[in-house]
């Protein structure tokens, strides 16, 4: 596998949990797996990290020499590509909301050197390749190893997992990463004018997956696809939609150790003391046990569907409920919660960052969670919510519509702010029936949304593919 991030080294999304989870998921199936990712200045080796190769050329650009290192996270060798001329940063992508200007280079010298682990280190049968970043695996395999006796019928996977981010480059910069010109045509790599590394992973795979079924063919769509629509419609023969799993290990309300009482689906006294600690957390009093709590873990953006909690706000505020918020992303939320946790100080608290504790403990101490989504290839904090017994309130879309179902949570369709307004008061009535809402809770914590199944399926999915 080849990718930017991954889980417990870096993460700054859902990209770095199925990274993390699904090759040791894959490796308890009989797969031989291993991943590539860059070193970044920000990585945590919770292992032993190995010199595994050095000084090892990368002919890109002015040249770089590179390094990798070992690591081994449950049973699973990530290799590191040390280049800290282009990864010892403050940052991952940008800085300060900025991308870094060489992101181009950054990311063709990890998929140039992930080959170079293929060669040396690590012989595949198959390269999984995840998200733009490593959009240009399979092309460069075509263009400088199609004779190489390591990649001689080896078959290249390409996941995307938000078509909304594709890689685009100017044009100007294709000779620095050796990009063949020929493919720079519609049917290429070339989008609008633009090198487009996301496009070049989808049309140069052997095959293209994403992360939910409504995902895949949501994409197909020009109110999804991002220009990429037509393209993916005329690969659909190809295009697999997988959901993704959840680590059990990690998100568990049982052994979870950031809560203050652990509980469980057959005792659910413990979630009452999570709330309880929540709300002290956030310093909201504890009049509020009795109101439904709503809980927000996210990203502040657009595509989160904030705009919609933005038209309904103070609604929501009128509303018998209260809510807890983590995360960050445009200044214009973060003020909205600031805002409204300033004007409804006993009912709103907000944590702008990122605390993986505190996302645990929201997730445990919330009645319910909130993703209104604009899209949503697959989500993550949902299926969590699912198994701490927080019912999910999400807009039925890609993998939010495929995971969340009436018996388990509340779903609206419009994108519209009365939408949300009406799935929130939908759930706030429901709440007022404890025995209905409790068997609500229940159902959702017996789901099983574990890798287990997703890595089933992904492994038929190589498998075909090996057979071609």
């Amino acid at each position: 596998m080849v990718a930017s991030e991954a889980r417990p080294f870096c993460k700054t999304g859902g990209l770095a949990d199925v990274v993390g989870a699904l090759p040791a998921a894959l490796q308890q199936r009989g797969e031989d797996v291993a991943v590539v990712i860059p070193a970044y200045r920000v990585n945590r080796y919770p292992g032993s990290l190995k010199e595994v190769y050095r000084n090892l050329r990368i002919a890109l650009g002015k040249g770089y020499l590179v390094d990798l290192y070992e690591s081994v996270e449950r049973g699973v060798p990530f290799y590191f590509v040390d280049c800290p001329e282009l990864f010892d940063r403050a940052g991952i992508y940008n800085e300060a909301g900025v991308d870094y200007p060489d992101n181009h280079l950054r990311y063709a010298v990890l998929c140039m050197a992930a080959l170079e682990v293929g060669r040396h280190l690590f012989r595949p049968q198959l390269l999984h390749c995840h998200d733009w970043q490593a959009g240009l695996v399979p092309l460069y395999i075509r263009q400088f190893f199609q004779n190489d006796p390591t990649f001689v019928g080896i078959k290249t996977l390409f996941t995307i997992h938000n078509l909304g981010y594709q890689g685009l480059m100017p044009a100007s910069t294709m000779a620095e990463i050796a990009l063949d010109p020929r493919f720079f045509n519609p049917g290429g790599f070339e989008f609008n004018g633009l090198i487009n590394f996301l496009k070049a992973g989808i049309v140069f795979s052997d095959a293209v997956s994403t992360v939910s079924r409504g995902y895949a063919r949501e994409i197909q769509t020009p109110e999804y696809g991002f220009g990429l629509d037509g393209l993916l419609l005329e690969r659909a023969d190809r295009l697999t939609g997988i959901v993704n799993g959840v680590d059990y290990l990690d998100w568990n309300p049982e052994t979870d150790r950031h809560l203050s009482q652990n509980y469980s689906v057959d005792d659910l006294s413990g979630k009452r003391e999570c709330k309880r600690a929540v709300l002290a957390e956030f310093g909201l009093p504890a009049d509020n046990l009795d109101r439904p709590l709503i809980g927000i873990v996210s990203r502040f953006a657009d595509q989160k569907g904030f705009d919609l909690i933005a038209q309904v706000a103070h609604q929501l505020a009128s509303l018998d409920l209260a809510m807890v918020v983590l995360g960050s992303g445009e200044q214009r939320y973060e003020r909205l919660f600031h805002d409204l946790t300033t004007t409804y100080p006993d009912r709103f608290g907000n944590w702008i960052g990122y605390n993986d504790g505190l996302a645990h403990r929201i997730e445990a101490g919330a009645d319910m969670f909130l993703m209104p989504s604009r899209y949503e290839p697959c989500g993550l904090n949902q299926i969590y919510s699912l198994r701490y017994g927080t019912v999910p309130i999400v807009r039925a879309t890609g993998g939010l519509d495929d995971t969340i179902g009436p018996e388990t949570g509340f779903k609206f369709w419009d994108y519209a702010g009365w939408a949300l307004l009406s799935a929130v008061d939908h759930a706030i009535g429901t709440y007022a029936d404890p025995e209905k809402w409790i068997e609500m809770m229940k159902r959702g914590m017996r789901a099983d949304f574990s890798w287990d199944a997703s890595a089933a399926e992904y492994s038929a999915l190589y498998r075909r593919l090996a057979a071609v």
